[in-house]
């Protein structure tokens, strides 16, 4: 069973997210069946069916989500090392190909949003810039060909 480290938040949102699922979610998979069976035969009942599917679907991310409530690990990130890139720590990069700059949070699988700028240090780019220094050049392979980055700046 591997580990997940998240922050705070995360662990927030994800407790979240789990607790609205198995109120919520559970109480309408179970009134979509109610409705679908009142409607007669089972047997030919394509929205019974569907609603079926539904309730599995949820019951299965409801699982995902303990699974990762399970092993998940709270940080501390005033207590991180920030001289080089870990998990949790904001880690400026520049594209040596066409200088562009980004500014990423590395984190945990199940707070990775690319528009948040937060991206999984599972990823191909995390596990590139994994234990980078200021200055380091980290080779990562992408659809397009190996890129090279060079870690600008890395801080919390």
């Amino acid at each position: 069973m591997s580990v997940s480290y998240m922050t705070q938040d995360g662990y927030e949102k994800l407790k979240s997210e789990l607790e609205d699922l198995k109120s919520k979610g559970r109480e309408g998979a179970a009134k979509a069946i109610a409705e679908a069976r009142e409607k007669g035969d089972l047997s030919e009942n394509a929205e019974y069916d569907a609603a079926k599917n539904a309730q599995g679907m949820l019951e299965m991310k409801i699982n995902e989500l303990e699974k990762a409530f399970s092993t998940a690990r709270i940080l501390d990130e005033s207590t991180l090392d920030t001289s080089k890139v870990t998990i949790l720590t904001n880690v400026t990069i520049k594209n040596k190909n066409n200088g562009a700059e980004v500014t990423y949070k590395l984190v945990a699988e199940a707070e990775a949003n690319l528009k948040e700028k937060k991206i999984s240090v599972s990823s191909p780019i995390g596990q590139g810039l994994l234990g980078k220094i200021v200055g380091d050049i980290a080779q990562i392979q992408t659809p397009s060909g190996i890129v090279n980055f060079e870690i600008i700046e890395i801080g919390l």
